[in-house]
């Protein structure tokens, strides 16, 4: 039987997912460091925009922004490891980094699915009830709205984190690219029925809840565009679509991880799991400055005036 021993005293975690690749580890350093400057300049470029410039201080850009700076905030959990990581031969990370680097992903995770539900809820006053909209979204309710995205996920996290760490471990061994709260506690000896029962508890309210906040939204948005004029459906449709498929894409991406981690994976070829396990972390913060950047007009004028200007 193997030893027990206590998170608290274990000094580092190896990460197992890590496979040789020769002198090609250069080329995918330097694609890696490239992508992370793309999502920086795209992400810091559009927070600007909108801070700057007072036509924008709008609900819509406000929470826009919460978003831009969510992006910056997950990929700065992520690809500064991943960097240093594939530079070394030797894939090990200290218990302290690994365990903040957990809190910082599923906190990211928590606050992206929080955000996009705020900006449905924005969507659904602006579109369903335009004439309220001005009184029912203040800028006290927007400031609220946004601390409870952020503060919300962060204290769930802080008591996951802590949690996991109290909890006795049988190996150091993560078989991921980076820190994973689920594959630590499948590494505790100890009884892991609280952590399951709070990870369930964390699931519901970081993802379900807002999907079924988002859901909702859009059904009554639906109905009055069905209902409406074709102005009406032309706004929908220029605002709602970016949420939309924003929203479809990080589910997609969540929904593999988690497919992938609880279940038995090994027929698929190693890297095909390794894209899958980092592509809900690496495909909002880049696609998002993209995707709402081209599709909103407001953001796409002051954006050519300032490249162009």
């Amino acid at each position: 039987m193997r030893s027990m021993i206590n998170s608290t005293q274990v000094s580092y975690f190896t990460l197992g997912a890590y496979f040789d690749t020769g002198v090609f580890k250069y080329l995918l350093f330097m694609v890696t460091l490239s992508l992370y400057m793309l999502i920086i300049c795209a992400n810091v470029l559009l927070i600007v925009v909108i801070c700057m410039n007072r036509s924008l201080h709008e609900p819509m850009y406000l929470f826009l922004c919460s978003l831009f700076v969510n992006e910056l905030y997950g990929s700065t959990g992520l690809f500064p490891f991943l960097l240093v990581q594939i530079l070394s031969d030797i894939h090990t990370v200290s218990a302290p980094l690994c365990f903040l680097q957990n809190f910082v992903l599923y906190s990211y995770g928590g606050v992206e699915y929080l955000n996009l539900a705020i900006m449905s809820y924005d969507r659904y006053l602006a579109i369903c009830c335009p004439l309220q909209y001005n009184t029912r979204m203040t800028f006290n309710k927007i400031a609220i709205l946004i601390a409870v995205t952020w503060l919300c996920p962060m204290l769930l996290c802080f008591v996951m984190t802590s949690l996991t760490n109290s909890l006795q471990l049988c190996g150091t061994i993560i078989k991921k690219v980076y820190c994973d709260n689920y594959f630590i506690v499948k590494l505790a000896c100890s009884d892991t029925t609280i952590n399951n029962i709070y990870g369930l508890f964390v699931t519901s309210l970081s993802v379900f809840c807002p999907l079924i906040l988002i859901i909702f939204t859009y059904i009554k948005i639906l109905k009055i565009c069905f209902s409406g004029s074709k102005q009406t459906r032309k706004k929908a449709a220029s605002t709602c679509t970016p949420h939309l498929i924003a929203l479809l894409n990080f589910s997609c991406g969540g929904g593999f991880e988690i497919v992938q981690s609880r279940f038995n994976m090994n027929n698929l070829p190693n890297i095909l799991r390794i894209f899958l396990s980092l592509y809900w972390l690496t495909c909002q913060p880049l696609f998002n400055p993209l995707l709402y950047g081209l599709n909103m007009s407001k953001i796409r004028i002051v954006c050519k005036s300032l490249v162009f200007a």
